[in-house]
């Protein structure tokens, strides 16, 4: 099982005003004091922008990129994501899988315009030149605020485009898809895995727009691994069986205040989620 981590886990975040966020190398320090050997790039500007530069960071901390997410507008006739997505892909390693968002062309993730069918034609079309137009390999993250959901929105995607998914455990509950049905059902689709445990209660208060996105993940909405309501060990054990080789990359979204003190805050919740996972071989 390739495990990887995320800076988000540590609150590292793209959204503007998402909170505190770590500076590099505390982020990276404590993901090699865990033994991670694998991390996603996190948010443009977290790590140094020129390929070279940041494989000397990395490896100063023993570790390499898996991926990295992109949040792209698909969704606009008027508009070709591709041409700037290939300039910005060039410093992309060349296994880093693009974890792709149907960004809504707003700033977070608590609200979201509804689509027409002519957005709706423009994300699937987009999506497939995406994927068979880059060098990298391509998955969609079906992500809470995004253009791509709930679970319906992430069936017509698997039933009018051939792009592969990022399986992201917690998004995909929150959006009211079931992670661990989906895995079973088109373990062919899924290429790449976020890891998260949720709370299913305030996650659903997510979903009848009880409260934002944001005061959710505040409000501690997503888990150490092995203490939400997503089963793990049935999803792990499913895509294992398909043959799934990819990464698992454990993502537990979180919003710092202020700067933890020295080996206390995230580093706890990583830990604790790496040795779940570590009980499930």
């Amino acid at each position: 099982m390739k495990t990887a981590a995320a800076p988000i886990s540590w609150g590292v975040c793209e959204v503007p005003g998402w909170g505190h966020q770590l500076r590099p190398d505390r982020v990276l320090g404590e993901m090699a004091d865990l033994g991670l050997s694998a991390t996603e790039l996190g948010p443009d500007g977290f790590l140094p922008h020129a390929a070279a530069d940041r494989a000397r960071l990395l490896r100063d901390y023993g570790l390499q990129v898996v991926g990295g997410f992109v949040p792209v507008v698909l969704h606009d006739p008027d508009h070709d994501p591709l041409p700037a997505l290939r300039a910005m892909l060039d410093s992309f390693e060349e296994q880093a899988v693009v974890v792709l968002a149907a960004a809504t062309g707003r700033d977070g993730y608590d609200a979201r315009p509804a689509l027409a069918a002519d957005g709706w034609r423009a994300l699937l079309t987009n999506l497939d030149r995406i994927s068979s137009g880059l060098r990298h390999q391509v998955v969609l993250h079906p992500h809470v605020g995004t253009m791509i959901e709930s679970a319906q929105e992430v069936a017509r995607v698997l039933d009018h485009s051939a792009t592969q998914l990022c399986l992201d455990t917690g998004h995909l509950l929150i959006g009211g898809a079931d992670p661990v049905a989906l895995a079973a059902a088109a373990p062919g689709r899924i290429s790449h895995v976020h890891l998260k445990d949720v709370d299913a209660a305030l996650a659903e208060r997510v979903r009848d727009r009880q409260m934002t996105y944001t005061e959710a993940v505040r409000a501690g909405m997503y888990r150490p691994l092995g203490r939400g309501d997503v089963d793990m060990k049935a999803i792990v054990t499913s895509l294992t069986a398909a043959g799934y080789t990819g990464w698992y990359v454990m993502e537990q979204d979180v919003i710092l205040d202020a700067e933890p003190p020295a080996g206390a805050g995230p580093i706890s919740d990583v830990r604790e989620s790496l040795s779940f996972l570590g009980g499930l071989g």
